[in-house]
């Protein structure tokens, strides 16, 4: 096992927008920045429903886990933040067609606000032997 740490970015994942990674691999473990509905292409904010918005993320966070060789099935942990909770069904429902094989923890909080003033962000922590 790697006792340094890797860092991961990928142009098929928007840029960060700050002083931070995509994600950051130690050991075993891949820690992925919260993801929002951005177009890892334009760098835009992906316009529309919660839906739209919620696939994009998870678009985004798949596009970082195969750049560091990893799946959603490698995901332990992930933690979802909503502008509403209104929109925890839509989301949840997105959320399980992306997670078929195997369901991380995970926690969901309503937040006041967000980046970009979006409805969703997921960040998540991946792991494999």
């Amino acid at each position: 096992m790697s006792t340094k740490k890797e860092i991961i970015n990928t142009s098929n994942a928007p840029a960060p927008i700050g002083p931070y990674n995509q994600a950051v691999k130690a050991g075993n473990t891949l820690y992925v920045s919260g993801q929002i509905a951005l177009s890892p292409e334009s760098g835009t904010l992906v316009q529309g429903t919660v839906e739209a918005e919620t696939r994009r993320v998870l678009d985004n966070l798949e596009a970082i886990l195969v750049a560091a060789g990893y799946a959603f099935a490698d995901v332990v942990k992930t933690t979802i933040f909503l502008r509403s909770m209104d929109d925890f069904g839509v989301v949840n429902e997105v959320y399980g067609t992306y997670f078929k094989e195997y369901s991380p923890a995970r926690e969901t909080v309503a937040v006041a606000g967000l980046p970009k003033n979006v409805h969703v962000e997921i960040s998540l922590i991946a792991w494999k032997a």
